[in-house]
């Protein structure tokens, strides 16, 4: 009697180990699929800037993997035990994660510089930098 408890509960156990294994690979692997569709229209992007990225167009995008590498970053962090994720692919995932955060901050400085620029030069704060001012129009009746 006391050997058929146990080989239940051993194979209850085997059934919950089982089932969140299937649940970890089946979230990791939705997250890792939404994280590559961000790299792809990031790829996308350095190919049509002839392997450069354009920081206006980046920024959002490249907030958005940040973001999405953080939620995989603290999803396995939480689940470590559970989903028998080892320490090393944890740290590795949160180093990315960390970088990518730093490229998303760089692009998106770069992004609002630029775009101050383009307000300056057509004409938002009186013309270009170091150019004459905007011309006025008359005001008043002609």
């Amino acid at each position: 009697m006391l050997k058929a408890a146990a080989l239940s509960v051993g194979v209850l156990l085997a059934g919950v180990v089982g089932a969140a294994a299937q649940s970890c690979n089946e979230d990791i692997a939705a997250l890792q699929q939404k994280r590559q569709g961000h790299i792809e229209a990031l790829n996308k992007l350095s190919k049509a800037g002839n392997g450069k990225l354009d920081p206006i167009a980046a920024c959002p995008r490249l907030r958005n993997l940040a973001a999405l590498e953080r939620e995989m970053a603290a999803y396995m962090e939480k689940n470590q035990s559970w989903c028998s994720i080892p320490e090393q692919i944890v740290e590795q995932v949160k180093d990315g994660s960390g970088k990518t955060g730093q490229m998303a901050g760089q692009a998106c400085k770069v992004a609002a510089e630029m775009r101050k620029m383009q307000q300056q030069s057509a004409g938002g704060l009186g013309g270009p930098v170091g150019g004459p001012p905007a011309l006025q129009l008359p005001r008043g009746p002609l």
